[in-house]
């Protein structure tokens, strides 16, 4: 069974609408960073897919090998994964000290003790 060959474009669109929407309606802040986190992921399947050539093997020399693929998508990729980690666990850490500040992490509570007088 061969699948479509839009599918990783249905896979990624339907994983960036739903961090987006995560992003957007939820107001816990620990929910908005998954979200990101969803978002920054079909992003990573979206560059990948889009990396990949039919027939293409890896980029070395040899006889009768005539489409190669290109790794600097991959590696690419790999520097975003190792960027990503360290600012969900830079936002993780924002969400802590809101929390100890404010003592919770619903966005709608934050706004209302900042208004208070």
């Amino acid at each position: 069974m061969e699948l479509p060959g839009l599918f990783t474009y249905w896979i990624v669109v339907v994983l960036m609408m739903t961090g987006f929407y995560v992003v957007i309606a939820q107001g816990n802040l620990v929910k908005k960073v998954v979200g990101l986190n969803i978002f920054q992921v079909s992003v990573f399947v979206f560059y990948i897919s889009m990396s990949k050539v039919k027939g293409g093997t890896a980029p070395i020399l040899e006889d009768g090998i005539e489409v190669y693929a290109n790794p600097l998508p991959h590696v690419l990729i790999l520097t975003a994964i190792v960027v990503g980690i360290a600012t969900t666990a830079l936002g993780l850490a924002l969400v802590v000290r809101i929390r100890e500040t404010y003592g919770t992490v619903e966005e709608d509570e934050i706004n209302a003790r900042e208004r208070e007088p």
